[in-house]
């Protein structure tokens, strides 16, 4: 137990760091710790614990429901500190120095360079999600509706989720 309880805060303790933009941008590699490299959870329910936090705000608490499965009650408590501690103290931190920066020419820069990277590791994130789910056309078709009706219009997500479900519920039967 206390094995896997220090596997679990150096898995979320580093990935807390990575988490650069977000915590999505981090979902691929935290799928792979915790379905490839630590067995805790299969990739179906990766999937649907990725779908439940999404349902219930924050949607980064995909990370205790994880460390639950994986070492119970402890287990989330350890990854819930491990995930937004040592993110927490190193934004404190950066956040001081970035505002006494004021405004530096090279904090412009480097504002503008971070915004691409950031993106590009959420769509990552969402290809990795994409690649986990049943590959058959209707799963497809509707991670494609999704996408689409989520980048072009202003739909609340859980709504669009809530479509989601029913068209595979009527054309999956």
């Amino acid at each position: 137990m206390i094995g896997t309880l220090l596997q679990i805060a150096a898995m979320f303790g580093l990935l807390s760091l990575l988490a650069f933009g977000g915590g999505a941008a981090v979902l691929p590699d935290m799928q792979r710790q915790a379905v490839q490299v630590h067995h805790w959870i299969t990739s179906r329910e990766f999937l649907d614990m990725f779908a439940l936090s999404r349902a219930v705000p924050p949607g980064s608490m995909i990370v205790v429901l994880i460390g639950q499965k994986a070492a119970g009650f402890l287990g989330g408590l350890v990854a819930l500190i491990a995930m937004f501690g040592p993110s927490s103290v190193l934004a404190f931190v950066v956040g001081r120095f970035w505002h006494r920066a004021g405004g530096a020419a090279w904090r412009e820069a480097l504002e503008q360079a971070l915004a691409p990277v950031s993106i590009g590791l959420t769509i990552a994130s969402g290809i990795a999600l994409a690649r986990s789910t049943e590959h058959d056309w209707l799963a497809y078709g509707v991670t494609g509706a999704t996408t689409l009706l989520l980048t072009f219009t202003r739909a609340h997500p859980l709504v669009v989720m809530g479509c989601g479900a029913v068209a595979v519920a009527l054309v999956g039967v």
